[in-house]
């Protein structure tokens, strides 16, 4: 690793958990349970992973590895029971599951930081009408911290804050909760959440670092419209600020052929413009996002990329649906 003054490293230290705390996803929509447990189980029973190499070419630039699996209560029901039908059926928001759990797996390196998040969710569903239902979630969150001091080169190794450094455990052990509601209907959804809603209050293991934790609320929409038989356009958005941030707004746009190929574009406030492209094939779907700075982050001139896969474990209708589309 590339040397840096002892100035630039405590400021990593003092900002970098919190900077961290903040995950950027540049298909955002893709992963509404993260940032919204109520999300969960919304398409169904799926299992969804990712890849984000941030900053690509830059020395210990942060990357993201994120797994998740999502399972409708009553799929697993019926698979206990050995009377699952595997027909393919229409992947209608409004049908989506009454009750589902979910389990997401995130790993995070930055330089000398690594993070590591696990996920237990729960959602229900009150259908509300015929194409409208609220959905309720609840996340139970455990968030492992480290600072690794060994991976760190000063000027000067002698130095007692550094040396501080090296005989402390430089670790967080947090647990907390997140929550949150959503309004869902055939061609649209809206959703709030409250991420870390005790603050880290709720169980810390260890001191360090705990006092930056934020509490965060996350706002999150979105629109589809089919404009012809085979093409539609669907809009995302996502909202998120906190008490210790600056507030983040992100938005999508992407046009989807057949319900099965789509491309897109998006910006995050401040930040970055994000161009996406992504296909379909039976239960699988894959994608592909470059992420490229804007003027005002362009102090490390870097680019991202973004590759995400998911697999539908119950077939769904996207094909000859006329003017339905079920991308988000």
């Amino acid at each position: 690793m590339k040397k840096i003054s002892f100035i630039l490293l405590f400021v990593i230290a003092a900002l970098g958990v919190q900077a961290q705390s903040r995950k950027h996803i540049g298909n955002f929509a893709s992963y509404k349970p993260y940032f919204n447990p109520a999300f969960i189980g919304q398409d169904g029973s799926i299992i969804q992973s990712l890849y984000r190499n941030q900053w690509t070419g830059f020395e210990d630039a942060p990357r993201t590895l994120f797994l998740s699996a999502e399972i409708d209560l009553a799929n697993l029901e019926a698979w206990r029971h050995g009377h699952l039908s595997m027909e393919p059926r229409e992947n209608a928001n409004v049908l989506a599951a009454s009750n589902a759990i979910g389990v997401s797996l995130l790993h995070d390196t930055f330089g000398p930081y690594q993070e590591s998040q696990v996920l237990l969710s729960y959602s229900s569903r009150i259908r509300l009408s015929r194409s409208l239902s609220l959905r309720a979630g609840a996340a139970f969150n455990y968030d492992f911290t480290r600072l690794d001091a060994q991976k760190i080169t000063v000027d000067n190794e002698t130095d007692p804050e550094y040396q501080d450094l090296l005989q402390n455990n430089n670790q967080m052990h947090r647990f907390d909760v997140n929550v949150g509601l959503s309004l869902v209907g055939n061609n649209f959804y809206v959703g709030y959440a409250l991420a870390d809603a005790s603050k880290g209050k709720l169980f810390a293991g260890d001191s360090y670092l705990t006092n930056i934790v934020n509490r965060q609320h996350n706002v999150q929409a979105g629109y589809r419209a089919a404009l012809s038989e085979s093409f539609g356009l669907v809009a995302n958005g996502i909202l998120r600020y906190g008490s210790k941030q600056e507030e983040s707004l992100e938005g999508q746009l992407k046009g989807v052929f057949m319900n099965s190929f789509w491309a897109g574009m998006g910006y995050r406030q401040n930040s970055a413009y994000t161009f996406t492209a992504g296909a379909r094939l039976n239960q699988v779907q894959f994608a592909y996002l470059y992420e490229a700075s804007t003027s005002n982050a362009r102090s490390l001139g870097r680019s991202s990329n973004e590759i995400t896969l998911s697999y539908n474990l119950i077939p769904a209708l996207h094909k000859d649906l006329g003017r339905k589309i079920t991308i988000w």
